[in-house]
């Protein structure tokens, strides 16, 4: 539930007009010019109001598309809505009849507080309520109708709850219009609320029916969005290991997101925060035989249901090749690289795999066109020099040499994906100095929980506007970046 404080005052176009009630627009456009030319004053001026009325509804409907999100159109909706019919206030709510979700209540000139003293009213007594739920005997086939209450303090069947928000709020008088087509059926109702009473004339309701009905269509192309949104959300949260594995001498946590997706994470052995990255970034921990443990993230070029499937693939792959040779890291990436060739021929990946033997501190890495590896302790932090390679399958045959490494007891090491430098909007270099100037600064108290170590990283390395989970902030550089941080703290 959102609220938004700024009124919408009532334009001079809201007014009664000149002449009848505007008619409705004709199949074939607006009235020849002929008509202009007659002399007659009345039909002159209904034609400029008709004039008029197309203009402002095209640029209202303008503003509308220009929208992105479910929330932003619902204030949009409200805005113009609000000028239409000449009210001050207003509140939205998004409730898909099929049930499928998402739901949303959006306030004009309410606070958060205000929507939920008007929720404290029984919905079957709403206008928006009736609407919603289908409490007003219709046609079969037949879409809701508008609600128009004009006066609720002298409403004789108003029930008496409804009556005292009314007074507390100081409205006076409501109209209520279904968001429903035919092709949508009802996704919402928007209302909106008059100071004393009052009601929009026949000409303000027609308008702002056409643009109702143009609105909704437009909510319903950005659900199908939203929706499939989650969907490839959920089935990317499939795609990664739900629990981190419990192995003696190593504690575990991971941060991931995918681009605008909330902040979240897991520590050892426990389920990680829902969302996973949408894109085509992934990780994994894996127990492996006498007490090793496979470490891996990776980034799969680019995105959709296709990166999707390539990144289970590759994932579920290097699982069974880090059981049979994890103590070989370049092995493990070679035969990933020669199924990556074979099965994805057109497509490339990054990944980064670390074979490690906790109980000794020792770790044997191997990476294909990814970030170096970040060592965090009490006496140094510095990238782990790795040696240079292509991604995998950008040449015939992907080798590199392994590099070995031995971290101190209470030593983190952070393995991460692309996504986490190019969030910052920075140069390479300018985002490998944040990163290590990040890890450098975590405070003493926090280097104990590796969930900690990779929380202060975030928050230092990326601006607010750029952290996974930032809300109302402009897309820029790395915007839609997943982000993964994995981070190991070895006892």
């Amino acid at each position: 539930m959102a609220g938004i404080d700024s009124a919408v005052p009532a334009p001079p176009h809201t007014a009664e007009p000149v002449g009848a009630p505007l008619p409705p627009p004709l199949p074939g456009g607006p009235p020849s010019a002929a008509g202009t030319l007659s002399g007659d004053g009345p039909l002159q001026d209904r034609l400029a109001g008709w004039v008029s009325d197309l203009t402002l509804l095209h640029d209202l409907t303008e503003a509308l598309i220009r929208t992105a999100s479910l929330d932003d159109a619902l204030r949009e909706l409200l805005r113009a809505g609000a000028s239409l019919v000449g009210a001050r206030r207003g509140m939205a709510v998004l409730e898909p009849a099929d049930g499928l979700g998402p739901a949303s209540t959006i306030g004009l000139g309410l606070a958060h507080a205000d929507l939920g003293t008007i929720e404290t009213v029984p919905r079957d007594v709403t206008s928006y309520g009736r609407i919603l739920d289908g409490l007003d005997p219709l046609p079969e086939g037949a879409l809701p109708r508008p609600i128009a209450v004009p006066d609720l303090r002298s409403a004789r069947d108003l029930d008496p709850r409804h009556r005292e928000v009314a007074a507390r709020l100081g409205y006076a008088a409501s109209y209520a219009l279904p968001l429903a087509t035919q092709d949508t059926g009802t996704l919402g109702a928007a209302v909106w609320l008059y100071d004393e009473p009052a009601e929009p004339a026949e000409r303000q309701r027609h308008l702002v029916g056409l643009y109702g009905g143009l609105a909704t269509a437009h909510l319903g192309r950005l659900l199908e969005v939203e929706r499939a949104r989650a969907h490839s959300t959920a089935l990317a949260e499939e795609l990664l290991p739900h629990r981190l594995p419990l192995v003696p001498g190593v504690q575990l946590a991971v941060r991931h997101r995918g681009g605008g997706a909330r902040n979240g994470g897991a520590h050892g052995g426990g389920t990680h925060g829902g969302g996973a990255p949408g894109g085509g970034d992934w990780f994994d921990a894996l127990p492996l035989p006498e007490g090793g443990l496979g470490l891996a993230v990776g980034s799969v070029s680019g995105g959709g249901p296709g990166a999707l499937a390539a990144k289970g693939r590759l994932r579920a792959s290097l699982r069974a090749y880090a059981v049979m040779e994890g103590e070989d890291p370049v092995a493990v990436l070679s035969d990933l690289e020669l199924l990556l060739r074979l099965t994805e021929p057109a497509r490339s990946a990054t990944a980064l795999f670390a074979y490690c033997e906790p109980r000794a501190r020792r770790i044997l890495l191997a990476g294909a066109g990814h970030a170096p590896p970040l060592l965090v302790g009490a006496h140094r932090t510095e990238f782990v020099e790795t040696s240079l390679s292509a991604p995998l399958g950008m040449l015939a045959c992907w080798e590199a040499p392994s590099v070995e490494l031995s971290p101190a007891p209470g030593e983190t090491v952070l393995l991460y994906t692309d996504g986490l430098l190019r969030r910052t909007g920075d140069d390479t270099d300018r985002a490998f100095a944040r990163l290590h100037a990040a890890a450098a600064s975590v405070p003493k108290a926090d280097r104990a929980d590796p969930g900690a170590v990779a929380d202060h990283v975030l928050r230092t390395v990326l601006p607010e506007g750029r952290r996974p989970g930032a809300e109302g902030v402009a897309g820029g550089a790395g915007e839609g970046d997943d982000v993964v941080l994995l981070a190991a703290r070895f006892e």
